[in-house]
C-alpha cells in the first residue's frame, strides 16, 4: 500500500450523511471503499461498493468482513460511523433503551474491531478511526445516555491504541461538533416520557434545531476523517471543524466552574 493506493477501507452507516460522505472522500483518495447499511441499498454507487450489515448482530458482522475479504483480500482502514442519538431526560430511558443504544454506539463498535483485527494483524499494518464527539469530553444535558456512549468509546479508543501499536495498527478519534446532517430528524425519544422535562426537552429541540442548521457540512467531518486515516504519526484525537477545536481547548483550559455556567448559558439552562 502506498500514498497512490492508500488500501481497502470498509466504512460503517455510509448510507447518508458523515459516512456517506467520508465513504467517497476515501474513495477519490485511493482508497477501495467498501460502505454498510443496516438496510439493503444499491450494490455499487459512485465507485463505492455498498454491503448490508447490523452492527448490533455478530453474525452480520462476521459475514461482512468475510465479503469484504473475499472480494479485495485485505482490510487497512476502518471508520466506525454507524450509530444512532437519543434526546431527553436521563431518566426517561429505560433500562433495555440504554442498553440498545450502547449496543449500538459502543458493542457495535467492539463487533467491528474484533472482526477487523486478525486480518490487521496478519497484513502487520491498520488503522481504525473511531467517529465520536464533543459529546465524549463534556457535559451533555438531556444527551446523557448518547454522550456517555461517546464517553465510553473515548477511553476504548485510546486504550486499545495502546495495546495495538506492536501489531502496527493505530487507532484514532475523530470528534465532531453539530454537523449539519439528518441528526435531528433520527434521534430517538425516550420510551417513559414524563411531563417534569416536558419543557426542558422541548427547549432542547429547539437549541439542537439551531446548531445543526449553523453546524458544520459532513464534508468538514470527512477531511477529518481522511487525516485520521492518513496522517503517517497519527494523534489519538481529532476535532473536526472550528466549533470543535474551540471546545475542545475551551474544556482543558477554562476553569471548570466558568465551563460549567457558560454551558448552561449556552443551553438556555438555569445557571
Amino acid at each position: 500500500m502506498n500514498k497512490t493506493n492508500p488500501g481497502v477501507a470498509v466504512v460503517t452507516g455510509a448510507s447518508s450523511g458523515i459516512g456517506r460522505v467520508t465513504a467517497k472522500a476515501l474513495q477519490n483518495a485511493g482508497f477501495r471503499v467498501f460502505g454498510t447499511s443496516r438496510r439493503a441499498v444499491s450494490k455499487k454507487s459512485d465507485g463505492i461498493t455498498m454491503l448490508t450489515c447490523d452492527v448490533t448482530d455478530d453474525a452480520s458482522v462476521a459475514k461482512l468482513v468475510d465479503e469484504v475479504l473475499a472480494q479485495a483480500g485485505r482490510i487497512d482502514l476502518l471508520v466506525n460511523n454507524a450509530g444512532m442519538g437519543l434526546l431527553g431526560g436521563a431518566e426517561e430511558s429505560s433500562t433495555a433503551q440504554a442498553q440498545a443504544l450502547f449496543d449500538v454506539n459502543v458493542f457495535g463498535i467492539i463487533r467491528m474491531i474484533n472482526a477487523v483485527l486478525p486480518t490487521m494483524r496478519r497484513q502487520g499494518k491498520g488503522r481504525i478511526v473511531n467517529l465520536s464527539s464533543v459529546q465524549g469530553f463534556i457535559p451533555a444535558p438531556y444527551f446523557a445516555l448518547y454522550s456517555s456512549t461517546k464517553h465510553a468509546i473515548e477511553g476504548y479508543s485510546e486504550s486499545l491504541d495502546h495495546e495495538l501499536r506492536p501489531f502496527g495498527i493505530r487507532v484514532a478519534l475523530v470528534e465532531p461538533a453539530y454537523t449539519r446532517t439528518s441528526f435531528e430528524d433520527n434521534l430517538a425519544r425516550p420510551d417513559q416520557l414524563l411531563d417534569i422535562y416536558d419543557a426542558a426537552r422541548a427547549g432542547m429541540t429547539i437549541v439542537v434545531r439551531k446548531a445543526m442548521e449553523e453546524g458544520d457540512t459532513p464534508e468538514v467531518v470527512a477531511s477529518t476523517v481522511l487525516a485520521a486515516a492518513t496522517d503517517p504519526t497519527p494523534k489519538r484525537r481529532y476535532a473536526a471543524g472550528k466549533t470543535a477545536r474551540q471546545v475542545s481547548l475551551l474544556r482543558r483550559f477554562v476553569p471548570a466552574s466558568a465551563f460549567d455556567k457558560s454551558l448552561r448559558k449556552q443551553l438556555g439552562l438555569p445557571i
